[in-house]
C-alpha cells in the first residue's frame, strides 16, 4: 500500500524551490568571483550541485542575487545520456529510408556533396547552441534564447514552431514504425501495432526524463552498432571479401560485387542538374532534424557545463561516420537507377525502398536486411520518444514564459510536465487516420508542417548566438568569462545562418519549379508548393501576429538580460585554470577528446 501511495503522490505538484539561502552580490563582478571551487560552492550554498540548484538573477538595485531554482524538472540526465543523445539521438528514418528518394533524384555525387555541406553547417550550429546552453541551461532553450536575445515576438514564433514540429512528428513516426513492421509480413492489423507502440511510449514517459534518457541511450547504442556494422560489412563487400554474387543479367554466372555495382554506380553520378542538387540539399537538411535536442535537454542535465561541450564534440564524429561515410558505401552498393528505390507503398516510410536494406540484399548475404530493418524500427521509436520529449518541454517552457496556457506549467513531483506530455501523447492518435481514405493527404500536410521548421530553428540558434555575443561584449564581459565557448566563434554562427537561409531559398525554388513540373497542372503545382512550404507562412503569421499583439521590439545589446537563469558563476581566473590544464594535454589526447 505504501508503494502504491508513493506512486499516486508522485503525480502531485512538485515542491519547487530548492538549494540554500539566497546569496546576494553587490555587483556582477563580485557575483562572478564567488565561489571559485567545488568545495567553496558546497560550503557557500549548502549543496554539492550548485550548478543546478541555484541561478543568478539581477536585482532591482543593479546587483546580482543567487536564488533557489524555481522549477520542478528533475536533473536526471547524466553525461552518458547526453553523449548518446548527441551521438545517435536523431539518426532515424530520414537517413535509413529518406535517402532512397535523394539517391534517385540527385545521384550519388549530389547525395554526398549535399550531406557534406549540411554537415559543415550543423556542426557550428550545435556548438553555438552548446555555448548558450552551458551558461543558460534553461527550459525550452531555443524559444527562450530568441525571446531574450532577439525579440519576444520571435521567441513566440520559434517556440510554437518548434512545438508544432515535434507535435506532428509522433503520429508520423508511429505510422513509419507500423510500415517498417510490415516488412516481415506479420498478419497483425496496423492499428494494433500503433496501439502497442503507444503503450511503449507511455511507459517510457511514466519514468520522466530518466526514462527518456535511458531509452535514448539504449536506442542510440543499437543504432550506432547498426550503422558501424553496416560500414564494416560494406568495406568487406566492396573489397571483395564477401565472395561473388550472381550476375543480374545471367544468374548462373558468378561475378565480383564491384563488377556489378561499384564500377558502374558512379559512371553518371549526377541527376536532374541544379534541381537534383536542390532537392537532395533539402532532404539532407531534414535528415539531421533533432540534432538540437541536446540543447533542449540541458535544463535537465546534472552538470551542463561539463556534459554539453563533450556532447557537442560527439556531433562531429556522428556526422562524419554515421552519415557521410555510411552513405558513401551506400552509393557504391546501390545504383541510383535501381527501381526498388521508388517502389513500395508510396508513403516514404517503406523499408523495402531503403538503400541500406537494398545494399545488404545486393550483397547476397541473407538475414542482414532483417537486422538493418530492426534498426530502422528502433530508430522510428526513438524519434517518437524524442518527439514527446521535445514537444512537452517546449510547451512547458512557453507556459513559463506566459506564451502558452498556464496549465502547461504544471510539473509533478517526479519532474514530469504532465499536461504538456499528455497533449503530446494525445496528438499521437492522429496515426489512426491511416484507416481513412484521406490518410495520404493528411500525412502530406503533417510532413509539410514539420518540413522547414527545423531549418528555422537552426537559423534562429545561430542568430541568437550572434546577438548574445554582441550583448556579452556590450555589457563589459570578456570571452574568458564564458564557461565554454564554441571553437568556431561568430564565424561559425554566420556560416550556419547563411547556409540555413540558403536552404530555405532553395526549398522555395525547388517547390515552385519541381522536377517533372511539365507533367503537373498549375493547380497541382500550387497545392504541392503550399503543402511543402506551409511551415513558412505559419512562422511568419505567428511572428507578425505576436509582434502586433505584444508590441515588442528587438532587444538592444545593452538591455539583454545576461543574468536570469545563468549558471556556473565562476571567476575568469578559475575558468582559465581549467583551460590551461586542457591546453597542456598531449596533441593525441586533444584530438581524441575533440572527436570522441
Amino acid at each position: 500500500m505504501g508503494l502504491l501511495q508513493r506512486w499516486v503522490d508522485s503525480f502531485k505538484p512538485a515542491e519547487v524551490g530548492f538549494g540554500s539561502e539566497v546569496a546576494y552580490a553587490e555587483s556582477p563582478e563580485q557575483a562572478l568571483s564567488i565561489p571559485q571551487t567545488e568545495k567553496e560552492k558546497s560550503e557557500h550554498f549548502g549543496t554539492d550541485e550548485f550548478a543546478n540548484a541555484t541561478v543568478s538573477v539581477r536585482t532591482e538595485e543593479g546587483g546580482v542575487a543567487f536564488v533557489p531554482e524555481e522549477t520542478g524538472l528533475k536533473r536526471d540526465l547524466s553525461m552518458r545520456h547526453i553523449q548518446f543523445i548527441a551521438l545517435g539521438g536523431s539518426i532515424g528514418t530520414g537517413l535509413f529510408i529518406g535517402t532512397a528518394g535523394t539517391l534517385t533524384t540527385g545521384g550519388p555525387l549530389f547525395l554526398i556533396l549535399d550531406y557534406l555541406i549540411v554537415c559543415f553547417m550543423i556542426v557550428p550550429v550545435v556548438f553555438a547552441l552548446g555555448e548558450l546552453a552551458c551558461i543558460f541551461p534553461v527550459t525550452g532553450a531555443f524559444s527562450a534564447y530568441a525571446t531574450r536575445f532577439m525579440d519576444p515576438a520571435w521567441g513566440f514564433a520559434m517556440g510554437w514552431n518548434y512545438w508544432l514540429q515535434w507535435a506532428v512528428c509522433l503520429p508520423l513516426e508511429f505510422t513509419a514504425a507500423t510500415i517498417v513492421v510490415s516488412y516481415w509480413d506479420q498478419p497483425v492489423p496496423l492499428g494494433a501495432w500503433i496501439a502497442i507502440f503507444f503503450v511503449v511510449i507511455i511507459v517510457i514517459n511514466i519514468f520522466g526524463v530518466k526514462g527518456y534518457g535511458e531509452f535514448e541511450f539504449g536506442a542510440a547504442l543499437l543504432k550506432i552498432l547498426g550503422v558501424v556494422g553496416f560500414i564494416i560489412f560494406a568495406i568487406v563487400t566492396v573489397a571483395g571479401g564477401a565472395g561473388k554474387i550472381p550476375d543480374p543479367n545471367n544468374p548462373e554466372q558468378l561475378v565480383s560485387f564491384c563488377n556489378v555495382y561499384c564500377k558502374h554506380n558512379w559512371v553518371e553520378p549526377i541527376s536532374n542538374k541544379f534541381k537534383g542538387f536542390s532537392s537532395v540539399f533539402i532532404s539532407a537538411a531534414f535528415a539531421f532534424a533533432g540534432t538540437e535536442l541536446v540543447g533542449l535537454a540541458a535544463a535537465e542535465t546534472a552538470n551542463p557545463r561539463k556534459a554539453l561541450p563533450k556532447a557537442c564534440q560527439q556531433v562531429i564524429m556522428r556526422v562524419i561516420i554515421f552519415y557521410v561515410l555510411s552513405l558513401l558505401f551506400v552509393t557504391l552498393m546501390v545504383s541510383k537507377n535501381d527501381n526498388r528505390l521508388s517502389e513500395g507503398d508510396g508513403s516514404g516510410y517503406d523499408p523495402r525502398t531503403s538503400p541500406f536494406v537494398l545494399a545488404l540484399k545486393n550483397s547476397g548475404v541473407t538475414a542482414l536486411d532483417h537486422i538493418i530493418n530492426a534498426v530502422i524500427l528502433i530508430s522510428a521509436m526513438s524519434v517518437a520518444n524524442a518527439s514527446v520529449y521535445g514537444s512537452s518541454r517546449t510547451l512547458h517552457s512557453l507556459a513559463e514564459q506566459r506564451l502558452a496556457p498556464s496549465i502547461f506549467k504544471y510539473v509533478d513531483r517526479e519532474g514530469r510536465p504532465l499536461p504538456a506530455v499528455g497533449l503530446a501523447l494525445l496528438l499521437g492518435f492522429i496515426a489512426f487516420i491511416m484507416y481513412s481514405s484521406s490518410q495520404g493527404e493528411v500525412f502530406s500536410w503533417l510532413i509539410g508542417i514539420s518540413g522547414l521548421s527545423t531549418i528555422f530553428t537552426w537559423a534562429s540558434i545561430c542568430a541568437c548566438h550572434i546577438r548574445f555575443r554582441a550583448g556579452w561584449a556590450k555589457q563589459g564581459f570578456t570571452h574568458g568569462q564564458l564557461p565554454w565557448a564554441t571553437p568556431f566563434g561568430l564565424i561559425g554562427s554566420w556560416v550556419g545562418l547563411i547556409i540555413n537561409i540558403l536552404v530555405i531559398a532553395v526549398s522555395i525554388y525547388v517547390n515552385a519549379f519541381p522536377i517533372g513540373e511539365g507533367e503537373m497542372t498549375p493547380r497541382e503545382r500550387g497545392k504541392a508548393f503550399f503543402v511543402q512550404m506551409v511551415s513558412l507562412p505559419i512562422v511568419l503569421i505567428s511572428y507578425i501576429g505576436a509582434k502586433i499583439i505584444m508590441r515588442s521590439r528587438v532587444v538592444k545589446a545593452s538591455e539583454m538580460d545576461l543574468f536570469t537563469g545563468r549558471r556556473e558563476a565562476l571567476s575568469e581566473e578559475y575558468l582559465e585554470q581549467e583551460r590551461a590544464i586542457l591546453r597542456a594535454r598531449p596533441l593525441w589526447k586533444k584530438i581524441k577528446d575533440f572527436l570522441f
